[in-house]
């Protein structure tokens, strides 16, 4: 028979005895009365002295005795142990001496045994209230201690919003926080005052209660619009970098993604199922470093994939692409990873296709999923890792949004189509911006619908309008949190507020895509089919070369037989490549040469001849460093429309090819020309045209 069995047989043959367990009331009356009957039975039948009971009785209740004081026992406890070692002592000297098999002596017994049990009982429930007691009366001394701490904290601040807010409050609770830097009051106003009349006070009760610098008391609303919690940081913990927590396990965005901590301790998270978020923050504020905690969130999502547009190079995406398209890391079973987002763009090209493979995507959802729709009773498709959430981050997607550049543009208005029309589908979008001005927030669509907004100050105050990034919510300023990765968040689950967000390091970033590799959903079928092949060959090595190329125009950058250094930078000129402006810029100079006398361009190399006689256009002006190469080919322009002129529309039709420039900015340099003698405007309205002054007509004296 197996040991499990013996053992299955043992457990259902009767109840099993804890030999190591104590004695209670009923078991250790039992364990008395039995063995003083077993002694005195024994001791009657071999002649034993009926004193040694006795002395052993003795000994055993002065032991229990001195046992109990070091324990801290009750009198009430002494007693019972040390009066239930003598009565059984005694009984069994008597049973001795007279017979313990007498009907007598076994009904004494008996007697006995229920005496002690009961004693017994009732030491130990004294005991167990006794201890009880104790207990309370020590919580009580803390509370009583805490209470008083509470107390005066309350009517400090009592006073303090009387004095400076002529307002009178009711504290209801001081609550102080685990994290120990700080503590939330609960204020009920009196006089119907709202939050918001206390939240304007923000920066004067912070200096009254002299808290240090990056602390806050911050006014936020209570549980009903009569009531108002006051939080108040008494420890700065912005200053200090907050490392990305070690836990990657998986997340959801129907359960919020977390973005940072609070100045209480308390994570913030993004609620992005139907919002769209707004991250804005000047050069050296932690921007960057924000974006990836952002893409860590949404590659520990199961339900999310992730799509980056970044115009710079792809710098935004790079670091969740390249360990794993260069096989850098493996999974535990030796497996090669998968990327920590799902598409990169760097070029407008990418940008654009990427853009309407999102719109194809959520139009073709809106078709193929009516049925589920109907079934779930809803009208917001159902995200789950078998239908996942499309989550595009744009870097300075905003400055996009504003932009006058004709491609740009084109960008704009793919970007509001997302934003605008496939919110119920599951595709939302992260825009980031360098500042939260009004250009920025201008945009309708762009409050409407980035509802969850981060402000990362890192104290610079240009270009921060805390009130248009919150409005409504007053007592924000920059000086709060001028530290990198530092600033503000708000969401429609949570009031704008200080927080930090996390210091995410290359390293981490690379661990979080061998952990997450398993977990990025597949995008379902029916939103693969829409998407075609411009998505299922995002991957392809034509369409990734850019990522790998870190040298363009050098082809020996990686070759090993290269020998010393490479100083292309040395090269002659006409080894390098000409752009089409520098070549069409060149035409205009040799055009312009050949009828008139110009100064030499102090670049070009000495031949030996004799430069032409001095007088005429100096176009090395044109090459100052206040003039960009598209105002150079603008004024090359003008100069070759001759006496007929042009205009600034038909300048800025020819340049949008090369330099993108729009005819605002042609208008502006004309502007310029003209007040400074270098054209001429002949006409007026949308009939005047710009000529240079080589070719303007000879004007008619005055008078």
């Amino acid at each position: 028979m197996s040991s499990t069995a013996t053992a299955n047989k043992n457990a259902s043959s009767g109840p099993v005895l804890d030999w190591a367990a104590g004695h209670g009331p009923v078991t250790g009356a039992l364990s008395a009365t039995t063995g003083a009957f077993a002694i005195a039975t024994t001791g009657a039948a071999t002649g034993m002295p009926p004193g040694w009971a006795l002395t052993v009785g003795a000994a055993g209740a002065l032991g229990h005795t001195v046992m109990g004081l070091r324990v801290r026992n009750a009198g009430r406890t002494l007693a019972t142990r040390a009066a239930s070692w003598l009565i059984g002592a005694g009984w069994t000297t008597w049973a001795m001496t007279h017979g313990p098999l007498t009907w007598a002596a076994l009904g004494t017994l008996a007697t006995i045994g229920v005496g002690i049990g009961a004693a017994a009982r009732a030491s130990a429930f004294y005991e167990e209230a006794r201890e009880e007691e104790a207990i309370a009366a020590e919580q009580r001394q803390i509370a009583q201690e805490l209470s008083a701490e509470r107390r005066a904290i309350a009517a400090e601040w009592v006073e303090r919003i009387q004095r400076i807010c002529s307002i009178s409050v009711k504290v209801l609770a001081v609550e102080m926080w685990p994290t120990g830097t700080g503590y939330s009051l609960d204020l009920e106003p009196q006089g119907g005052v709202t939050y918001d009349r206390i939240a304007q006070h923000s920066v004067a009760l912070s200096a009254d209660a002299k808290l240090p610098h990056g602390c806050t008391a911050a006014a936020t609303p209570g549980i009903h619009q009569g009531r108002t919690i006051l939080d108040v940081t008494t420890v700065n913990v912005l200053k200090e970098d907050c490392r990305y927590p070690d836990d990657y396990g998986p997340l959801s965005i129907l359960t919020g993604l977390p973005w940072g901590v609070r100045t209480n301790g308390e994570i913030v998270s993004a609620y992005l199922r139907e919002q769209c978020a707004l991250v804005v923050g000047p050069t050296g504020s932690g921007k960057t470093n924000m974006v990836h905690d952002i893409l860590a969130s949404f590659a520990r999502a199961d339900d999310v994939l992730t799509f980056v547009i970044d115009l710079n190079a792809g710098s935004a995406g790079l670091p969740w692409v390249l360990p794993a398209l260069n096989g850098e890391i493996k999974r535990e079973d030796g497996q090669p990873v998968r990327p920590g987002i799902d598409w990169l763009a760097a070029s407008f090209e990418e940008a654009m296709l990427m853009l309407d493979t999102a719109l194809a995507i959520g139009l073709h959802r809106k078709k193929a999923y009516q049925d589920l729709l109907a079934k779930a009773n809803t009208d917001l498709l159902p995200i789950s890792s078998k239908i996942p959430q499309i989550m595009l981050v744009i870097d300075e997607g905003a400055e996009i949004l504003v932009s006058t550049d004709r491609q740009m543009k084109q960008l704009a208005k793919k970007i509001l189509e997302v934003i605008r029309m496939l919110r119920a589908m599951g595709v939302r979008t992260v825009l980031t911006a360098l500042g939260a001005t009004g250009s920025v927030l201008g945009n309708l669509m762009i409050r409407r619908e980035g509802k969850v907004r981060v402000a990362l100050t890192g104290g610079e105050t240009e270009g921060m309008d805390l009130g248009k990034m919150f409005p409504g919510r007053r007592g924000l300023r920059v000086e709060q949190a001028p530290y990198k990765g530092a600033g503000f968040m708000g969401t429609p689950e949570s009031p704008a507020a200080l927080f930090k967000a996390w210091r995410i390091l290359p390293n981490q970033i690379r661990d979080i895509i061998a952990a997450t590799s398993d977990r990025h959903p597949r995008l379902d079928d029916v939103s693969a089919k829409a998407a075609g092949a411009a998505y299922a060959r995002r991957w392809d090595a034509d369409r990734t070369a850019w990522m790998r190329d870190l040298t363009p125009g050098n082809d020996h950058a990686n070759d090993d037989t290269a020998e010393g250094l490479n100083l292309s930078a040395l090269r002659e000129q006409e080894a390098a490549p000409v752009s089409p402006e520098d070549e069409m810029l060149r035409r205009f100079r040799e055009e312009i040469d050949a009828q008139f006398a110009t100064t030499p361009d102090p670049h070009t190399p000495d031949t030996g001849t004799p430069p032409p006689a001095a007088g005429g256009l100096n176009l090395s002006a044109l090459r100052g460093e206040q003039d960009s190469p598209a105002q150079q080919a603008a004024l090359a322009l003008l100069l070759a429309s001759g006496r007929e002129g042009t205009g600034a529309s038909a300048i800025a039709r020819a340049l949008s090819g090369e330099h993108g420039t729009s005819r605002q900015t042609v208008v502006g340099w004309l502007r310029d020309w003209v007040k400074g003698g270098t054209a001429v405007r002949i006409g007026e309205g949308t009939k005047a045209r710009y000529v240079h002054r080589q070719h303007a007509p000879e004007q008619p004296p005055e008078g």
